[in-house]
């Protein structure tokens, strides 16, 4: 069975993504927050980027040639803004931590 024929994989795909398009909509309301609104949006992102890299690890990790594809056109795909996964992930962590420091009381 191909890694994306497992409907586990299918189904956390769904998930990752409806969740990130919400956060997404939301976060474009984002200013508007009180401080603890912001506190949730951010706890969120959080575990949304949790939730991703453990994702995309699997797909690493995967000896399947789609998976392995999928992962090559990412790095390609960032490659074209001078960026690695490694260093999107750190970017969006570096960013919530910003963040997370102008609600700080």
């Amino acid at each position: 069975m191909g890694f994306f024929d497992s409907e586990v994989v299918q189904q956390e795909a769904k998930q990752l993504f409806e969740d990130y398009q919400s956060l997404m909509q939301l976060g474009g309301e984002y200013g508007k927050f009180d401080r603890e609104g912001k506190k949730i949006f951010i706890e969120k992102m959080e575990a949304l980027m949790d939730r991703y890299k453990i994702f995309m690890k699997r797909f690493e990790l995967s000896e399947d040639f789609m998976a392995q594809m999928t992962v090559q056109q990412l790095k390609t795909q960032l490659g074209q803004f001078g960026m690695t996964p490694e260093q999107m992930f750190e970017q969006m962590q570096v960013t919530l931590e910003r963040m997370k420091s102008e609600i700080k009381e």
